[in-house]
Formats: structure tokens, sequence, C-alpha cells
């Protein structure tokens, strides 16, 4: 009975022992399991960088090839979405200009140039930003004035106001009175669309953007051919060189028209002193125009002229992508009124979706609204509007095999110098997914084929 109750008592300490080594077997093989699904996430976001860096020098070349004499690349010239590198996949978040409550991302570059510049555009504009107001408009002011112009008590959030240019758009983080809505609105992850997981506030149905949706800092537009020379300023110009700018032109009476400009820019031949400039090169076409000039006749000399000369233009919107937030707050600045400055906002979205191949020069705003339009009135009296862009953001998001590894990095190129060049380099894979569920759906679905 003792050999036998010893037996027993061997073979229950060996089954405890092997019940012992199972365990620590299959904690180790379960370990194991979750380091090699751990390695294989570190993979596929080291593979989702790599692409997002392929991804920039992939934007770089189409920018070199398409974003020429101040054009904005148009999507159909090269790839933003769903983009294979390897086994990864990249997409572009952009903006879609025509679209006004989008409901799924749209996939291309964002144009800086549809935006308002923080260091240049006044209060009167800020203020009329969606989500935007004037305590807040006068905080930015304040905090790139070399003197205060509101007193603010900086001392309570520990540090001194700059008192200079803004130098990144994320630096309005720091302006006194910033808060997240002000800043992002409902647009948490900043994709442009209303997600299912951000809260829609005022319960409208519609995605309602903070004021980094709407500003830039980035804007210049260089005052001269793209080989270097100079263009002709028609607030200094003869009137023989009106006549041969009309003349080359196509412009029939080119003599009486180029008389005509002369005389409105001078209008006392006895005392040169006096003169009645352009203020821009909308005011130059308005008056253009008024002398029964072609939109296509005005096309021919618009990239030779300019009403400057400083080296840059800096903080000018271009109508061709503006979105029609940003144009109303351009027309309420000038002294338009809400109603006219909306519905004249709505007359130029649906002119450019109805003739995309007529927005060459800025003569097409006032085809759009017509001569006598209190808004092209207003912003014919300063130089506010551009139909070119030289610097374009390129927010793009990659992950790597089997939809894994998510990443998203934002770019801001500037081509104004001939060449792009990578100004601003922003990690945002911090906001989580901005991909909408339809691109997770179909990733989902083809990883389960």
């Amino acid at each position: 009975m003792n050999r036998r109750r010893e037996s027993a008592s061997v073979l229950i300490i060996v089954l405890w022992i092997a019940i012992g080594l199972v365990s620590i077997a299959l904690y180790f093989a379960n370990s194991m399991n979750y380091e090699l699904r751990a390695a294989d996430n570190r993979v596929n976001g080291l593979t989702a960088e790599q692409t997002i860096e392929g991804a920039a020098r992939y934007v770089s070349y189409a920018l070199q090839n398409f974003a020429t004499n101040g054009a904005m690349p148009d999507n159909t010239q090269f790839k933003c979405e769903a983009v294979p590198v390897g086994d990864a996949k990249f997409w572009i978040i952009g903006r879609d200009p025509n679209a006004a409550n989008p409901t799924t991302p749209y996939f291309g570059l964002v144009d800086e140039g549809a935006k308002l510049n923080l260091n240049n555009v006044s209060t009167n504009v800020f203020q009329f930003l969606p989500n935007m107001d004037l305590d807040f408009a006068n905080a930015i002011m304040d905090w790139r004035g070399t003197n205060g112009v509101v007193s603010l008590d900086y001392a309570t959030l520990g540090y001194a106001p700059k008192y200079a240019p803004f130098e990144t758009v994320d630096e309005l983080r720091l302006v006194y009175g910033a808060t997240q809505n002000l800043l992002v609105g409902e647009d948490v992850n900043r994709n442009g669309v209303l997600d299912a997981n951000e809260k829609d506030l005022n319960s409208n149905g519609e995605l309602d953007s903070g004021a980094l949706e709407y500003v830039t800092v980035y804007t210049r537009e260089p005052n001269f051919h793209a080989d270097g020379t100079t263009l002709t300023n028609v607030n200094t110009a003869t009137e023989s060189q009106f006549r041969s700018l009309f003349q080359s032109a196509g412009t029939s009476s080119a003599t009486s028209m180029a008389q005509s400009i002369y005389r409105s820019i001078h209008p006392n031949p006895n005392n040169p002193s006096v003169v009645n400039n352009c203020n821009g090169l909308l005011d130059f076409c308005l008056r253009c125009k008024k002398l029964n000039m072609s939109s296509d006749n005005f096309a021919q000399i618009s990239g030779s002229v300019t009403t400057g000369t400083n080296t840059y233009f800096r903080g000018r919107v271009n109508v061709n992508t503006a979105c029609a937030d940003v144009l109303v707050a351009i027309f309420m600045g000038a002294n338009i009124d809400e109603q006219t400055a909306i519905s004249a906002a709505q007359t130029l979205i649906s002119y450019r979706q109805q003739n995309p191949n007529n927005l060459g020069s800025i003569a097409w705003v006032i085809d759009a609204l017509g001569n006598n339009s209190p808004v092209v009135t207003a912003l014919a009296r300063g130089n506010f509007v551009t139909t070119k862009s030289y610097q374009f953001s390129a927010d793009i998001a990659a992950v790597g095999s089997f939809g894994r590894g998510y990443r998203r990095v934002k770019f801001i190129f500037d081509v104004s110098d001939g060449s792009p060049k990578i100004l601003f380099r922003q990690d945002l894979s911090r906001l989580g997914w901005a991909l909408g569920e339809k691109v997770r759906e179909n990733l989902v679905a083809k990883d389960t084929q």
C-alpha cells in the first residue's frame, strides 16, 4: 500500500509538472504570437512610412510636370487614390472645391492659394469665416502685429505674444482665445468630411470646419516670367507698350484702345504726377473689358502684365479653386452685404463647374458676375484675387500589406522658384483614420477574399 501511495504521489506530481510545462509553453507561444503580430505591425508601419516618402517624390514629379505657370494640377493627370507601392498603398487626401457638403473623402492635392494668408488678410475678412468670432480675429492680428492691437493677458498662459508674422498655420494654437472648436470645428481628424465618429455639434447634418481649414501662411506668387524676365507694369507702361500688347493679343483697334487705357491711368497729360493706377489685375481687366476687349484677347496678355514692382505677391486668393466660404469672407471683407456675397460666391462656383476651360485669366470673374457687379467693383479696389497658385499641400496617408501600419503625413510644396521644394512637413497619424469607411471596407474585403 505504501508503494502504491508513493507511485500515485509521483504520478500526481508528474501530472502537475506536465501541466505546468504545458501552461508555460502555451504562455510563451501566445506571447510569441503577440510579438509576431506586433513585429508585423511595426514592419507594415515602416512600409507605410517609406511609402509616404515615395509618394512625396511622386507628388514632386507631378508638380514639376503639371503645375506650370501657376496652374493647379488636374487630378486626372496623376493618381491620388489607392496608389500601389509594392504591397502598400497611399492616398492623397484633398478637398473638392466644387462640393459644398461632401460625405466621403476627396482625393487630390489641396491648393494653398485657395486659402486666406494669416500674414496678409485683415480682421474684416477673418471675422466672416465660418465658426470665427471677432475677438479671435483681433487676437490673430495682435499676434502677428509689431505692436499689440488689443489688450490680451498672455501671462496667464505662461508665454508672451509673438508680435511677428506666422511661420506655420498650427501656430494659431498659441493665439489667445484659441479653442479646439475655433481651430478644427467638427472635423477632428481634418479630412474635410463629417465622419461617423465625429459629433455634429449643431445637428445641421453638415461639416462645420474650423479656422485651420481656411488659412495658410505659404502663398507667394512670382511677379516675373518663368524664365526670370520682368513683366510689363501697366501702371508705368507707355502708350506704345500698350499698343504692342494689344496687337500681340489680336485686338482690333489696338491703337485707340491703347490710347484709352493709357489715359485712364494718366488722366492729365499736362501733369504726369496725376495717376489713376490699376490696383490689381482685375482692375486692369475691368478697364479693358469696358473698352470691349474680349476675354480671349485679355487672356493672351494676362500672363505678361503686372500692376506692382514687388518680386512676389503674397496673400492673393485663387478664385479658380477657393471654396464658397473663403469667397464669401473676401467679398464681405470688401464691404459687400452677406446675401450678395453668398449669391456671388455660388455664381462663381457654378461658372467654374460649367466652364472649366475658360478659367485661364481673371476675366472669367467679370464674365460670370458682370461688369457692373458690386462684387467686381469692390474687388477691383484692391489686389485680392488671382487665378494662379504656386503652393500646394499633399496630405498623404498610407497603409502596408493587409491594410496595417496606417500612417499620415502632410507636406507643403512650393513651386514659385521653378522646382518643387518641401516647405513644411507634419505627421498627422495621431488624428486617426481619415480615409473614410469605403476605403476601410475595401481593404477588409480584399484581405478576407
